[in-house]
Formats: structure tokens, C-alpha cells, sequence
């Protein structure tokens, strides 16, 4: 049983908490969908289904700090991995608080070459794309554990 300091700091998590899914498979964001908001159903998903999307998005939060979400999952091959490699480069690049956001890099790819380019250009996490429903809800549950009830992330503040 969690003590009340430990609930009060999950309750905290999900105040406001908000996630960007960049993918661009329809298909998948049905599923996706579905499984996040049964898993997480305080947690707000926001997709872009492309790389300009998602930069767009991101600089409109620019001047509005409860829009910041608290992580990003970011499918690698969108759908080829260069487009990936870009958007990871783009938001690593840009000022904090938007570059210290963890990034969930996921793909169908295994390939030991993009996993390892993956954790060298700063992801958080490598994880192999989930095929079905109950995957991504098994996916989503784990994700609700260790980002929401056991992590302690730093709050991200605006650079002046």
C-alpha cells in the first residue's frame, strides 16, 4: 500500500498531464486511442500524425506551460525512419523545457542499428510497436506504472 506522501505525488503526476503521440498510422491511433485512455483516463493523449505536427504543436506550448506534455512518444518510421531521426533531432534541439521532455521512441523495427541510434540521440526508451489491442493496453498500463506511480521527474520551468 502506498503511503499518503507517495499518492499525493502520483495525484501531482496527473494534474494537467498531457501526452503527444507522434505517429502516422491511423490504424494504430485507433488502438493507441483506446488502450491510452482506458489506462490512463486522466492523462490527455494529443496525436500529430506528422513531423510538422508535432513542431507545430510544440511551439504553440511555447508560451503556455500547462501545455507541455509530459512525455512524448515518438514512432520512429513515418513513414521512413529519417523522418524520425529529424523530428528526435529538431525536439532535442529545441530550448528547455520542450528538450528535457523524455521521448518514447516506438517501431515495429528491431534492428539493433536503430536502437542504438535511438539511445545515442537521447530517448528515454526503445520499444518494440505492439501488433494488437491488448498489447498496446498492456503497453499503456506498464507506461501508467512507471511514468505516473514510479518516477519522480523534474518539473520542467521555461528558460528566460
Amino acid at each position: 500500500m502506498k503511503s499518503d506522501q507517495e499518492q499525493t505525488r502520483i495525484k501531482a503526476n496527473f494534474r494537467q498531464s498531457k501526452v503527444l503521440i507522434i505517429d502516422d498510422n491511423d490504424d494504430q491511433w485507433l488502438l493507441m486511442k483506446r488502450a491510452f485512455q482506458e489506462s490512463l483516463p486522466e492523462v490527455t493523449p494529443v496525436r500529430a500524425a506528422t513531423p510538422c505536427q508535432a513542431i507545430t504543436l510544440l511551439e504553440e506550448w511555447q508560451t503556455q506551460e500547462w501545455e507541455i506534455p509530459k512525455l512524448i512518444l515518438l514512432d520512429l518510421y513515418m513513414p521512413d525512419n529519417k523522418d524520425g531521426w529529424e523530428l528526435l533531432k529538431k525536439i532535442k534541439g529545441m530550448p528547455a523545457p520542450f528538450n528535457q521532455i523524455p521521448i518514447l521512441m516506438f517501431s515495429s523495427s528491431e534492428n539493433t542499428t536503430d536502437i542504438t541510434t535511438a539511445y545515442e540521440l537521447g530517448v528515454s526508451s526503445y520499444l518494440t510497436k505492439p501488433v494488437d489491442y491488448e498489447s498496446w493496453l498492456t503497453y499503456f498500463q506498464e507506461l501508467r506504472t512507471y511514468w505516473w506511480e514510479t518516477v519522480t521527474l523534474p518539473p520542467l520551468y521555461f528558460s528566460i
